[in-house]
């Protein structure tokens, strides 16, 4: 099977719409809101590549900017359609993060590489995506990477959840390094933080800000799921504290690389 073919099958099985829903997913949502909101400025036109069933695009395109959007499968494609309210400024389009053949050069302020990188498995496939998202961006403009991080998922679902073997099994760990390896049928690609420094710094970019987008909550989810809206807000204005000290960002289930094309 191809790549996408794993994806049909996995996305035709999971809620991705809801995902962001519960509390613990809220708190990826609204820190990586937080920090698009700090680079956009009315009249701005955002690209948001690989968008899913659309939270981000609109969310943005309710708050009245231009949005274009860019989707592989079309299960998504057809929530996004759903979801989208009369008179929202965004349009989809099935495409290819890898070779974004209808969108033109320097045409975006921001541009949203949110969901691609998690199914990215060779290095020239995740130079293409990030090429890409950069060649449509216009000088000046600001981009932003989403990545799943290695090591909260080898503390996580191999030790906690005592699956530590059947990772080394199927031969997903460098058993030196404990570096993760990932193939298309496991769905998710995992990083290292210097891998994704590796990646950025091949391109015409300079960083911003790397950010812990969900920080230690996917360790704690049912804990944060049971707050009441006092603690909540409490726990969110912490994140939102230490989310870029970088000595906390390695144990986010999610980061988000955020740089500027010059």
């Amino acid at each position: 099977m191809q790549t996408k073919d794993y994806l049909d099958r996995y996305y035709g099985g999971y809620d991705e719409d809801s995902r962001l829903e519960p509390k613990h997913g809220r708190v990826e949502f609204i820190t990586t809101m937080r920090y698009i909101n700090k680079y956009l400025h009315p009249g701005m036109r955002v690209l948001e590549i690989g968008a899913g069933t659309g939270r981000y695009s609109h969310a943005l395109a309710r708050d009245g900017y231009e949005v274009d959007a860019v989707e592989l499968l079309e299960r998504n494609i057809e929530v996004f359609k759903n979801n989208t309210q009369p008179g929202e400024p965004v349009k989809i389009t099935q495409g290819d993060a890898r070779e974004l053949i209808n969108y033109t050069d320097s045409t975006y302020d921001v541009t949203l590489l949110l969901g691609p990188m998690y199914h990215l498995f060779t290095r020239e496939d995740q130079e293409k995506a990030l090429a890409e998202a950069v060649r449509v961006t216009k000088p000046g403009g600001v981009i932003f990477t989403a990545y799943c991080m290695g090591d909260p998922s080898i503390i996580g679902f191999g030790f906690i959840k005592g699956n530590i073997r059947q990772l080394m099994d199927k031969g997903m760990l460098d058993m030196e390094t404990f570096t993760p390896r990932s193939d298309p049928w496991d769905i998710f690609q995992l990083y290292r933080k210097e891998h994704i420094d590796s990646l950025r710094e091949m391109l015409p970019v300079e960083q911003i800000h790397f950010i812990a987008a969900d920080g230690f909550t996917e360790h704690m989810r049912e804990t944060v799921d049971a707050m009441d809206d006092e603690t909540y807000e409490l726990y969110l204005r912490y994140h939102l504290t230490i989310c870029e000290r970088q000595d906390m960002v390695g144990w986010s289930h999610h980061t988000l690389d955020v740089f500027r094309k010059k």
